[in-house]
């Protein structure tokens, strides 16, 4: 892919996107950030602003958020409009979890008509000092029902290369990538290492019990813990060598990260 080729990245002010579009500009690329409050106007719910993003553009960096779906109408859209290369930000276990909404946004882009690549990264090392986690640990007290089971948290700077070179490079075509960090933790470990980053004590309850009184008993909760049960089931997380094999370097630890974050004052 040529260097003025008009890149479209979605979401670009949040963890993944605002990442990857900086990483893509840094190398010389031709980069169009959209996302409610970005570069240009971009929202799922407003039909209005799906011409505009996708006008010139010949890729694109597909991502929703939380609990909004990836609408088949705008990836129709972009592909008529002339984008030819579509990489998806999807997630690991989404079927073991029942995850109906990647489910049928990988359908999508797999029956986009344009090349695409699908991204199944692990738990986001960000999720603890720029996302959800973050009130948890500031609190003191990080409550998630996966027991002791290992995961392979990732850096989001690390997702974001792969996403690159998906992007801009050939030979990715029709791949799903599982994304994982170095090694693999319990989330008690994890938190731990935190702690000691910030000097401080951070708890973890793993047990579903916790989680569902601390979500007041809903039907909500007790879905959630279920599906968080079914991951649980599968074991500690195999750990890949996508960041590697894709991008030519290392992943970031998780240790890293939570120095590096700590140092920042992510925690203060």
């Amino acid at each position: 892919m040529t260097d003025d080729v008009m890149i479209l990245v979605l979401g670009a002010t949040g963890s993944t996107g605002r990442r990857v579009a900086e990483q893509l500009r840094a190398a010389g690329h031709a980069v169009r950030g959209a996302s409610r409050s970005g570069q240009v106007t971009f929202d799922w719910s407003d039909p209005a602003t799906w011409e505009p993003a996708v006008s010139g553009a010949s890729a694109l960096y597909l991502m929703a958020p939380d609990g909004v779906g990836v609408d088949p109408e705008f990836v129709a859209l972009a592909v008529k409009r002339g984008v030819e290369r579509v990489v998806l930000l999807s997630s690991g276990a989404i079927e073991a979890m029942g995850d109906e909404r990647l489910l049928a946004a990988e359908r999508t882009v797999r029956e986009s008509g344009a090349a695409w690549t699908i991204l199944r990264p692990s738990w986001f090392n960000q999720n603890f000092d720029e996302g959800f986690f973050r009130p948890a640990i500031m609190a003191g007290e990080v409550l998630i029902p996966l027991g002791d089971v290992r995961q392979a948290f990732v850096d989001a700077d690390d997702i974001a290369a792969v996403a690159v070179t998906a992007l801009t490079e050939d030979g990715h075509a029709g791949r799903t990538y599982e994304i994982t960090g170095p090694g693999s933790l319990a989330f008690g470990e994890a938190v731990e290492i935190i702690g000691r980053a910030i000097g401080r004590e951070v708890r973890y309850l793993g047990g579903d019990e916790d989680y569902i009184a601390a979500n007041g008993f809903s039907g909500e909760s007790i879905h959630a813990a279920k599906a968080f049960g079914a991951l649980r089931a599968l074991g500690d997380q195999p750990i890949s060598d996508t960041v590697s094999d894709v991008t030519g370097r290392a992943p970031k630890s998780f240790e890293t990260f939570a120095a590096q974050a700590a140092a920042a004052g992510a925690w203060r």
